[in-house]
């Protein structure tokens, strides 16, 4: 996994993602651009006698936005980054994505929307419509003050007979390798798994247990050796490995909270040829419960829905 080159921080974001950023930005001598969008004036305002017209207010509502960012980095400048501002109109997530596919940016951050907790999700309009669309790698911060991610959760998905599912696990458990180091993070690494058809085959066909019982081993054996061919691939051993049997969602969450996770890592689904495509049903009840930072990763040949304007 290539470090990240061209970073891209979505302004409205905490400190707390401003350090963390700009620290990336330092340890890869990487390019830092600050991006703020403002929402275009609403065109009906021509026909009100407000003295000022709707271009007038847009100039002075970027000139501002302008005067802020280049307040806001001016001190990272001072400290070497090679940062840089932009005001972009729009909708926030259709012109990041054109920002990220013009100018070939290869990771996204920004501070979650939500507040997090069970009655007001951690991820907002934005943050999704990101995750879902975005071509590169998309990182949402927790709003927090911790300046240091203390432990960090891989989720992943073995299957070594689909290239692209495979790549797109090495590479997840490359970045959550390379992030704990760099951290000096505990790694732990999650793969849910479910024996297919076994619940029907217990409640409606006959078989016998002792041949089901047979068959949910083989699953089990099979899941493992996969699960161990990527780890000895791609880690050093030090991980804490979780092989968890039942649903992705709940195993996934209930790993995060026990474990007291500050990121987890985890990809899209390994369908490409739908354009746009997020991870389904498992991602999102996953994002609806975790209460931590998400570091999502698009599989290779991902193509966003999303084009130049």
């Amino acid at each position: 996994m290539q470090p990240f080159r061209n970073i891209l921080l979505l302004y409205g974001c905490d400190r707390a993602t401003l350090d963390h950023a700009a620290n990336l930005a330092k340890q890869n001598r990487a390019k830092l651009a600050v991006v703020q969008v403002v929402k275009e004036m609403p065109q009906e305002w021509q026909h009100l006698q407000l003295g000022v017209t709707p271009v007038d207010v847009q100039k002075l509502a970027i000139a501002e936005c302008e005067a802020r960012l280049k307040e806001l980095v001016a001190p990272l400048k001072q400290d070497g980054l090679r940062a840089s501002t932009k005001v972009l109109v729009g909708t926030p997530f259709l012109e990041i994505i054109r920002e990220v596919i013009a100018n070939k940016r290869d990771l996204v951050m920004m501070t979650a929307e939500g507040k997090g907790g069970l009655k007001e999700r951690l991820f907002g309009s934005t943050s999704l419509h990101l995750m879902r669309k975005c071509p590169c790698p998309v990182w949402v911060m927790k709003p927090t003050r911790r300046k240091q991610f203390l432990r960090i959760l891989a989720a992943v998905d073995p299957d070594l007979e689909d290239k692209t599912c495979d790549a797109l696990n090495a590479t997840i458990v490359q970045l959550a390798s390379s992030i704990s180091v760099k951290c000096n993070a505990e790694l732990h690494i999650a793969h849910a798994w479910t024996a297919l058809g076994e619940g029907l085959l217990r409640s409606r066909t006959g078989v016998d247990n002792a041949e089901i019982q047979k068959y949910v081993r083989e699953v089990a054996d099979k899941v493992q050796r996969r699960l161990e061919g990527l780890l000895a691939k791609y880690t050093d051993g030090t991980a804490e490995v979780h092989l968890v049997k039942g649903d992705a969602a709940e195993v996934i969450s209930d790993i995060a909270k026990s474990k007291s996770i500050d990121l987890l890592v985890m990809g899209t689904v390994c369908r490409t040829g739908i354009a746009g495509f997020f991870i389904g049903n498992t991602a999102e009840k996953i994002l609806d419960e975790v209460d931590c930072a998400v570091l999502t990763v698009k599989p290779e040949g991902f193509v966003s829905p999303v084009k130049l304007a």
